[in-house]
């Protein structure tokens, strides 16, 4: 295995009062860390999924992304506050920390939850879901390393966030 780093998240979550929908992965990888947005990596699909399932453009910088998931009602978080990692491995996590939800959950009438990635969903289950009380619904990764799913069934597959937007 790599060697693991200590990664603390940079960056707050985007949400804001009207937000309906709460979208968590796990940590921002180190190109997303390097931008300052989540899903960053040039090639994760969730930008262009996103877009997608709104009939708009995928925005080309950090602002307009945050500014659509905004516009449409969609929380972004993590989580993961720190942890142990090797580069963007979610199999290499460890000593975890989670993120305080409630800084979304409080602010925000929420009415679905759902992880971006099978480790999202498993985290939350683990840390996060007994404090919240909510369920969380897991989708595919929209991360490169999941090749097993194309844009257009990852579009299909996250269609379901418009039942609560």
């Amino acid at each position: 295995m790599a060697e693991l780093t200590h990664v603390i998240h940079p960056f707050g979550p985007i949400f804001d009062e009207r937000s309906r929908v709460l979208m968590l992965g796990t940590l921002p990888s180190p190109k997303a860390r390097e931008l300052g947005i989540p899903y960053g990596h040039p090639q994760n699909r969730f930008w262009p999924v996103l877009a997608a399932l709104f009939d708009e453009p995928v925005p080309p910088d950090p602002e307009g992304k945050r500014e659509l998931a905004l516009r449409h009602r969609v929380a972004i978080w993590d989580t993961i506050s720190e942890c142990d990692i090797a580069g963007a491995s979610d199999a290499s996590i460890r000593n975890v920390v989670p993120s305080d939800l409630s800084r979304v959950l409080d602010a925000a009438p929420i009415r679905a939850i759902f992880a971006t990635g099978t480790k999202s969903g498993q985290l939350y289950r683990r840390y996060q879901e007994r404090a919240t009380g909510r369920p969380i619904t897991v989708l595919p990764s929209t991360s490169p390393a999941n090749a097993s799913f194309r844009l257009p069934d990852l579009i299909e597959r996250y269609r379901v966030i418009l039942d609560y937007v």
